[in-house]
């Protein structure tokens, strides 16, 4: 990859055009996530990835593997703990909280896993 640089005074400033093949494209809930802790946490791995023209794709890998990770696990846990359809239909508040517990489990693993490296 070549860059090529303009002279304004004393400075060289590159010359930094997008590509032409990034389209808009929606981000969920982990992806807008792991945005932020790169541009914020990661810097260098953020600027590399942007230079690479492979933020978007790196961005859209990590919101489908999070919510098909959590999908999953909120499977698991729930038929772990038994929550069932019946529990719902009679007790809707211990159906509520015992739901609520495992999903802040759940999104602190898929934090821990794969937003927050």
């Amino acid at each position: 990859m070549k860059i090529e640089y303009t002279k304004q005074g004393d400075y060289y400033i590159p010359n930094i055009v997008a590509p032409e093949n990034i389209t808009n494209f929606n981000l969920g809930k982990y992806g807008r996530m792991r945005l932020r802790f790169l541009k914020e946490q990661k810097k260098a791995e953020y600027a590399i990835l942007l230079m690479n023209n492979e933020l978007q794709k790196h961005l859209i890998e990590i919101n489908e593997t999070a919510t098909n990770r959590f999908d999953l696990l909120m499977k698991q846990y729930a038929e772990k703990e038994n929550i069932t359809k019946e529990l719902k239909a009679n007790n809707q508040m211990e159906w509520v909280c015992k739901m609520n517990n495992i999903k802040n489990c759940v999104e602190e693993i898929i934090f821990r896993e794969l937003i927050y490296v």
